[in-house]
């Protein structure tokens, strides 16, 4: 298990104009853009897009843009410097206005389409024009690719305005979500999760959306007032955005024979994903079906790692649908997402998810992501059974390779050279009936305790001496396999690198949204600090205002416990 390192190169890029020189349009210099887009990217009304891999896109300026916030982090990453921030040409790019940009940067952006698909069964009515066209990137513009440190890196504006494919909404974002998101891409990162990054955050002084949301105090499940929201962009980093909602729509195509180039620009979109996010793993120089068997067992070993990487840390993927499946193998987009608290295995914070997308059933959700991955790419091997043959059992042992890393984690989680499943059921029982605060149950077992006092500290309901007497007996039979194991400093060394101390706790998430509207952006800067030491002791007054369980009167309460999508 691999964690971000908290050494950086230092800053190189301190001038906008310095920064516009790396850029680097790999996406738009290689593939088709659709024939019937603008030249000048003006094209922002929802329309059927029926070829090419991307429609040139111009984003929407924020009307009055004010700076919220920036990841120091990946600056530093990046090798840019903390001022560009604050620059104002760089300001303008990314509020959305482009016009800023200069050569050899382009004066215009892009937005791509996919398809959509939920546990393996396509969709097209999602869709305003019932036939899946216009279904894809409808407030997402991608602004800039470059090569940052000898790294390529995609950024694109969350709440660039309309796209065609916005299927007639605004194009925008709220603060409430790009607050929401802006943190989390940055929390996930210092948890080791791979994660699409955060860049910026800036939110408009002026102009406001109404979105469906809840009331002081609320308890409905569904939002139960109109609010005005000021409007933001957030800007999230990626190697690319490739999904795996985009290949199938390719897939689907050529399967429909849309159009005579159909299979040439699937075939054309595969080797843009090898190219952008496995070309250091697949070598160049195998013929391309061999390509496409290892970019299947890359995959798999990614998603899956990613997976079994979200129920270590109690992340809840509520809409994980194959469009919001990164084609790269790392958590893609912080929509409708949540972290476990009181640990229930059918954790789901979205309203509209379902148990289908719930916390303990994200394996499966991911397995059928793979399946439309498969599906989309097996078109390309038609024409060589043997490569099929093998990719068809890529595919097949999807599930063994799943469970394989689920048990490696939780092995890791409990401090054990091996998966248990007797001693792992018994444990799922006994917090399910205890009703334990996940994070802080796992932190307290990396102490390695004698007795079962300190893991108390996690339990959300009182316990019974017969409920005692069968944690104890638990405790004492883990101890001794730890025990067996090795050195308990170093196992507990161990789980503590495992284990998070800081989680995130969305009740201590609104007060710095609810703040921001207001214009003040300290709460924000604090939990930026916070989160971005997750595993570390920090200070007495950190914890105890992080570290604590989750307060009754924020259960079952609309917008913490539970929320819609209104983004």
């Amino acid at each position: 298990m691999s964690y971000p390192s908290k050494l950086s190169a230092e800053p190189r890029v301190t001038t906008f104009d310095e920064f516009a020189q790396l850029a680097d349009y790999s996406l738009m210099d290689t593939l088709n853009a659709d024939p019937k887009g603008t030249e000048d990217g003006d094209d922002h009304r929802a329309r059927q897009v029926f070829s090419g891999h991307f429609v040139p896109v111009t984003p929407t300026p924020l009307a009055e843009p004010e700076y919220v916030a920036h990841s120091s982090t990946f600056f530093q990453d990046l090798g840019l410097s903390d001022k560009l921030a604050f620059d104002e040409k760089f300001r303008q790019v990314f509020s959305g206005d482009i016009s800023a940009a200069h050569e050899p940067m382009r004066p215009f952006g892009w937005a791509t389409g996919y398809a959509l698909s939920i546990y393996g069964t396509e969709y097209t009515q999602q869709c305003p024009f019932g036939t899946g066209n216009g279904y894809g990137d409808g407030r997402a513009v991608s602004i800039f690719e470059g090569i940052f440190n000898g790294k390529r890196w995609e950024m694109q504006l969350k709440g660039g305005g309309p796209t065609p494919y916005c299927r007639g909404a605004d194009g925008r974002a709220v603060l409430r979500s790009s607050v929401r998101e802006f943190l989390a891409q940055d929390y996930m990162h210092a948890l080791g999760v791979p994660t699409s990054r955060s860049l910026t955050l800036y939110v408009s002084k002026s102009d406001t959306v109404a979105r469906p949301w809840y009331s002081q105090d609320s308890h409905s499940f569904d939002p139960d007032i109109l609010v005005d929201n000021p409007i933001a962009i957030s800007t999230r980093v990626a190697p690319s955005f490739l999904r795996v909602g985009q290949l199938e729509l390719f897939a689907r195509r050529t399967r429909n024979d849309a159009h005579p180039k159909a299979l040439e620009e699937l075939r054309m979109i595969v080797s843009h994903l090898i190219e952008r996010e496995y070309k250091g793993d697949i070598n160049q120089d195998l013929a391309f079906s061999e390509q496409l068997v290892e970019l299947a067992k890359l995959f798999r070993q990614r998603l899956t790692t990613l997976v079994a990487s979200w129920l270590r840390v109690g992340y809840c993927q509520g809409n994980f649908n194959s469009d919001n499946c990164a084609a790269g193998g790392f958590t893609l987009d912080y929509g409708p997402f949540g972290f476990c608290e009181s640990f229930d295995p059918w954790f789901q914070p979205w309203t509209g998810g379902g148990k289908h997308f719930s916390f303990f059933n994200q394996p499966a959700a991911a397995e059928a992501n793979f399946h439309m991955f498969w599906k989309a790419v097996r078109p390309l091997l038609a024409e060589d059974s043997e490569a099929l043959e093998q990719f068809d059992q890529v595919r097949h042992s999807f599930a063994e390779a799943m469970e394989q890393q689920l048990q490696n984690m939780w092995a890791d989680k409990l401090g054990l050279t091996e998966y248990n499943p007797e001693l792992f059921k018994t444990l799922m029982a006994l917090i399910t009936e205890s009703e334990v605060d996940y994070t802080i149950f796992f932190r307290e077992l990396s102490h390695i305790p004698d007795d079962i006092s300190p893991l108390k500290k996690s339990f959300y309901v009182k316990t019974s001496q017969q409920l005692d007497e069968q944690w104890q007996s638990w405790l004492e039979s883990w101890r001794d396999l730890v025990a067996d194991g090795g050195g308990l400093t170093e196992t507990s060394t161990k789980m503590k690198r495992t284990n998070p101390k800081y989680t995130w706790r969305e009740w201590l998430i609104v007060p710095a949204y609810q703040q921001a509207m207001h214009g003040d952006y300290a709460l924000i800067k604090e939990l930026q600090a916070v989160l971005s030491d997750p595993y570390d002791e920090q200070s007495q007054d950190i914890e105890d205002k992080y570290y604590r369980l989750k307060p009754k009167a924020f259960f079952n309460a609309g917008g913490v416990s539970h929320y819609s999508c209104s983004s």
